[in-house]
């Protein structure tokens, strides 16, 4: 009788103890960083917020271009060529793309950026002379790591990670909030983000890809497409939220490393799907360079990545071309 006892004592202990244990809830927060909007969401029974931030302060002083301290300004001003953990595994992840994508992908386009008026300084007079002068000191091939110290070629050469940092950012939070033993968990910036599990519905994250609307304030956002994506990471680039026009011409703020001047093509805006942020924004952004061809020749003898194309049609129309595989993430919106 005894040995019955015991064991119904033991499980009203072992009840007792789940019942004290945190309950976990879909907890959603938000903030600036890196000149936009932040949007978290993730099944934890503690707020993270804190933490989330404090992270996102830090990468900051890593790969800012407009913090004058940070590491990227001070190697691009040559004021230090020391480099730390978050540099050296963009700039490395740079250099992994710019390969894949036959240099499409390229940091260095910084005073070419700059030139056009898309960048950390005030935007240059742009001539052919110029553009032919700053395209000497743009290349990622004139750029390695010698252990933690970045060593250039020419002094002159600059680097901007707006296309690569904010998805690696990305990749940073999400894998923090993983260290919670977070299983379910949608971490975007600015549009870029990494899902993992389920959302609070319990089902895939539905997130939606924009019609490519000549829109800088985001003040008619439409959406062309719905997907369901779960433990993979989305980003976007396109030319119709960045631009200008000077004498009747839109200037797009996608700039070749190529020509040095904004691209100019029938693709409008590309929606890309890898295993991480970081790639998925760099992809993005080179295949914006490519244009729609040559960007789905590399999607496509990719394991690892799926693309959504928006190219300028007839009649004012879009024409949408996807990867092979993209179609079974489409939700029916029907």
């Amino acid at each position: 009788m005894k040995k019955y006892i015991h064991i119904a004592f033991a499980a009203l202990i072992l009840i007792a103890c789940f019942s004290c244990q945190p309950k976990k809830e879909y907890i959603r927060t938000e903030g600036l960083i890196f000149g936009t909007i932040y949007h978290m969401t993730y099944e934890h029974s503690s707020d993270l917020s804190d933490t989330i931030q404090s992270t996102l302060n830090a990468f900051d002083w890593s790969m800012s271009t407009y913090k004058e301290e940070s590491t990227i300004s001070k190697i691009n001003r040559n004021a230090s060529y020391e480099t730390d953990v978050y540099f050296r595994q963009v700039f490395n992840k740079a250099k992994e793309i710019t390969g894949k994508t036959n240099g499409a992908f390229d940091m260095t386009v910084a005073p070419l950026v700059n030139a056009w008026g898309f960048g950390f300084s005030k935007k240059d007079s742009v001539s052919e002379y110029l553009i032919d002068s700053i395209k000497q000191y743009v290349g990622m091939d004139m750029l390695h790591l010698d252990g933690t110290r970045i060593v250039k070629q020419k002094p002159e050469i600059m680097l901007d990670g707006s296309a690569i940092a904010k998805g690696f950012a990305v990749d940073v939070v999400a894998d923090v909030i993983e260290s919670f033993g977070v299983d379910n968990y949608m971490v975007e910036i600015g549009g870029e983000m990494r899902v993992k599990g389920l959302n609070p519905k319990q089902t895939n994250w539905r997130v939606g890809i924009d019609k490519p609307i000549d829109d800088p304030e985001v003040l008619n956002r439409q959406l062309q497409e719905i997907i369901g994506i779960s433990d993979i990471a989305l980003a976007t680039s396109g030319n119709y939220r960045n631009f200008y026009i000077k004498g009747g011409k839109k200037y797009a703020h996608t700039i070749s490393p190529f020509t040095g001047y904004p691209v100019n093509h029938r693709l409008l805006g590309v929606s890309v799907l890898a295993p991480n942020c970081m790639s998925a924004d760099a992809y993005a952004t080179a295949f914006m360079v490519l244009g729609y061809e040559k960007s789905m020749a590399i999607v496509e003898q990719s394991n690892d990545l799926e693309a959504y194309f928006i190219l300028d049609g007839e009649d004012d129309e879009y024409e949408v071309k996807m990867s092979s595989g993209f179609s079974e993430f489409i939700i029916d919106k029907q």
